[in-house]
């Protein structure tokens, strides 16, 4: 990454420091990302890029990608190009560590068969749901199957010819033999090894049985020298099979991984459940999985979101042991900042009401110098003719007190141009206003003789001859919450009606014009937009970002 990482004092590294005290780990820090290439990133799975990378790069060590292609029946190439396109952009790089858990299957299937050597895993001719039913419950102990005390000899012979392909998806399984009456579910003798006759998307039809996540990730971590394992909370009652999978392969303890666990990532109006997700996809709700109403990833970038604001989001919600659920608002009040100090300025008109300057000469155009960024500087001319078009709300026939845009007989400021004044009000048969006849104070400009003089408002517009059609789309949040933020359990019946607004005739000034997909602008008094992929030289279209109000910076000033 360009920018030099900072890591916010967290449990995680004060472990990862206790560790380097205590002569542990001497080879240096190595972490992991470990996504199962069964569906897209999203936000949840941005936190984990940024702490697994951050803490290696904070630590002066190294960040391996490692798919944990354990599940062919769900798997693609499309989602392993996915993922590494999202990590890519929010900014960071595995180098030449891009890993599989296929890539080990040869040796995973040799733990394996250690472990069966020792008499800790066996064959189990019984189906997945009697397994579940000799499993017990968290009150009462689990039952021992009548297949868990076969011979060392049994138990290979039959492994070697599940590796063969002589049995039936699901006849038969290889598990752990632990303690069928741990007061840890997880401990309770643990499926390692199924049955899946499925073409894998790397190894093809070399294998008929594959690994389980639970056996997989462990040695994969030990096989690439990983240090921590970092992972979320789900993940804390495996801990002890992780352990004990280890120690049962003798795997050194000074240099082994240590697996932690810390609290995913739970976003008011936000659900991450891949099913979830894959829900709205395929039933329609959404676009695709880069709409930008989406938590994905390939969504917030779509949406506008920059990988700067979400690695500060990441950083600023810091990392913690117990769940809670963290506002959006924060979210977007990270990439507002950011956007306020990159984005260009521009005028756009979403609804536009046309204005006459009745003084102007009818054939004349001027181009005026507007500010480009207040932050980075920078400058643009604007075309300014007789005929303009403004903001519908911001003319007002009837106004309230302290109303200061315009209204018939006041004035205001066209930003970078003129004073002008509301003459006449023109409207339509139904009695809607369509046009307003105005006069301009020709010497108020920058330069002019009366340039210093004050009125209170000051509005956007856009010249009819020069500004360019547009579609603008406004994202809303998907799914309403309750009270407390929380997402109801029926999410379908929770979504948002209104999460989506098309506007197809916004008026945007001709600076942006042929203007790349992924170029960000603040349109002024409007909010932050985007240029949109569907964009093409004769259309334009943008993407809401987010508005300009901070509710987060404000509860938090």
């Amino acid at each position: 990454m360009a920018e030099k990482i900072t890591m916010t004092p967290n449990f995680i590294q004060n472990m990862i420091e206790e560790d380097l005290k205590n002569g542990k780990y001497t080879e240096g820090i190595h972490t992991r990302f470990p996504p199962e290439p069964n569906g897209y990133l999203h936000i949840g799975h941005a936190k984990s890029i940024c702490l697994n990378f951050g803490l290696a790069e904070y630590n002066h060590g190294l960040c391996n990608l490692r798919f944990d292609d354990t599940n062919p029946t769900k798997e693609d190439t499309e989602y392993v190009d996915s993922i590494q396109e999202d990590i890519r952009w929010l900014g960071f790089s595995w180098g030449n560590r891009k890993f599989y858990a296929s890539d080990y299957f040869d040796k995973l299937y040799d733990f394996a068969v250690t472990l069966i050597k020792k008499g800790l895993a066996y064959v189990d001719d019984l189906s997945a749901e009697e397994i579940k039913a000799y499993r017990g419950t968290l009150t009462e102990p689990g039952k021992e199957s009548p297949y868990r005390n076969r011979s060392v000899e049994a138990n290979l012979d039959l492994f070697a010819r599940m590796k063969a392909g002589e049995f039936a998806d699901g006849e038969k399984v290889l598990r752990a033999k632990i303690d069928m009456a741990s007061p840890n579910l997880v401990m309770r003798d643990t499926v390692i090894y199924r049955i899946a006759h499925t073409k894998h998307h790397r190894t093809g039809d070399k294998w008929c049985i594959y690994p389980m996540y639970d056996f997989a990730h462990p040695l994969s971590d030990a096989i690439e020298g990983i240090t921590h394992s970092v992972c979320t909370l789900e993940f804390e009652e495996h801990r002890p099979f992780y352990d004990w999978l280890l120690d049962s392969l003798d795997f050194d303890p000074n240099t082994r991984p240590r697996q932690i666990e810390f609290a995913r990532l739970n976003l008011t109006n936000t659900v991450t459940s891949k099913r979830k997700l894959r829900q709205l996809v395929e039933e329609g709700y959404v676009r695709g999985w880069d709409d930008p109403r989406m938590p994905t990833i390939s969504g917030l970038r779509r949406r506008g979101y920059t990988p700067a604001s979400i690695r500060n989001f990441c950083r600023e919600i810091g990392v913690a042991k117990a769940d809670s659920i963290v506002d959006v608002s924060m979210l977007e009040h990270e990439v507002r900042a950011d956007l306020n100090e990159n984005a260009d300025r521009v005028m756009a008109v979403l609804h536009p009401l046309k204005i006459v300057i009745t003084n102007y000469p009818e054939d004349k155009e001027e181009w005026l110098l507007a500010d480009n960024n207040p932050v980075h500087g920078g400058h643009r001319f604007v075309p300014f003719s007789r005929t303009l078009y403004i903001e519908q709300e911001d003319f007002m026939e009837e106004p309230p007190k302290k109303y200061f845009r315009l209204k018939p007989g006041g004035e205001v400021r066209l930003k970078h141009a003129y004073i002008i004044k509301c003459e006449e009000v023109i409207k339509d048969e139904a009695g809607h206003v369509v046009e307003l006849h105005c006069t301009a104070d020709l010497d108020s400009k920058t330069g002019g003789k009366t340039a210093g003089r004050k009125v209170k408002g000051t509005i956007h517009w856009v010249a009819e001859k020069t500004a360019l059609k547009a579609e603008v789309r406004l994202y809303d949040y998907l799914i309403e919450t309750d009270e407390s933020g929380n997402v109801p359990k029926d999410f379908i019946a929770a979504l948002n009606k209104d999460s989506l607004e098309v506007i197809d005739n916004a008026l945007v000034e001709p600076s942006v014009k042929l203007t790349a997909a992924g170029t960000h602008y603040q349109f002024l008094r409007v909010g932050y937009f985007v240029v949109d992929p569907d964009t093409t030289p004769d259309h334009l279209v943008f993407n809401r970002v987010v508005g300009l109000r901070d509710s987060w910076a404000k509860v938090n000033k």
